[in-house]
């Protein structure tokens, strides 16, 4: 489970907690529209907007069930120069993508972005005042983490109101020794304010709610995944009071 699962379910935590949030699949692939909407391929959304920024934002929400909670699905123009487009191409139009959300009077945008930390990933990461980074507890992938928080630094030269709100673990397995010994070994190498406290579980409900199209915590037994992301929604918010970040609006990616 990694930067979608996460998205959904810290958006559906963060409606939950009464923030008008609009949850935009930025990711070329898809992934939260399919997670959450089978005629996501159907619906005009984010890459769209790209294409074309004279779309009107109201015709790209796709309202859920929760009042609070709003999707933007990534368009039918999900493959718009993605590939080989440099840092900076899309910079002016996701920004202006970022102020009709605010003046649509949105509390909190959260991101799913492509990975990695260059061309549109890092425009909108640009473009957004905070940045959480999911890392799986493997051990591969720990290794990776310090470029990524390097790649990070120097994003904030050019965007220094820019915070990173730090490492959140995921597909934590308590009961296997080589993923406790990943969350150690990251524990070790970076400094404790960059590791949330929050850590996300494995758990076979994630693949049920997306089978579903529903974030877990809606699911009967979904509390305790549930609690899980209204914990991670508070380590966060108090990350933003003490960052001195203003609550509404917020923009936030998952690099």
């Amino acid at each position: 489970m990694g930067k979608t699962t996460v998205s959904i379910n810290l958006a559906h935590a963060f409606a939950r907690a009464g923030l008008r949030t609009l949850l935009v699949d930025a990711d070329p692939q898809g992934s939260v529209g399919l997670s959450l909407t089978r005629q996501s391929r159907m619906l005009s959304g984010f890459y769209d907007y790209l294409a074309d920024p004279g779309i009107p934002l109201d015709r790209l929400l796709v309202p859920t069930r929760l009042e609070t909670f709003t999707l933007v699905a990534s368009g039918q123009a999900s493959d718009y120069e993605v590939g080989g487009a440099p840092t900076g191409a899309h910079l002016a139009r996701v920004r202006g993508f970022m102020r009709a959300v605010e003046a649509r009077g949105f509390d909190l945008c959260i991101v799913d972005t492509p990975a990695g930390l260059f061309g549109l990933t890092a425009d909108i990461i640009a473009s957004s005042d905070s940045v959480l980074v999911p890392q799986q507890a493997e051990p591969l992938g720990i290794r990776s983490v310090p470029k990524m928080l390097e790649g990070l630094s120097r994003l904030r030269v050019i965007h220094p109101r820019l915070v990173v709100l730090g490492v959140l673990m995921t597909m934590v397995q308590h009961e296997m020794a080589e993923s406790r010994e990943s969350v150690a070994a990251l524990r070790q190498l970076l400094p404790q304010d960059l590791i949330l406290r929050t850590m996300i579980p494995r758990d076979a409900l994630f693949v049920k709610a997306s089978a579903r199209g529903l974030p877990v915590g809606v699911l009967e037994d979904g509390a305790g995944a549930l609690a899980v992301f209204d914990s991670l929604r508070a380590e966060i918010e108090a990350k933003l009071e003490r960052s001195g970040t203003p609550a509404h609006p917020l923009r936030h990616g998952p690099a």
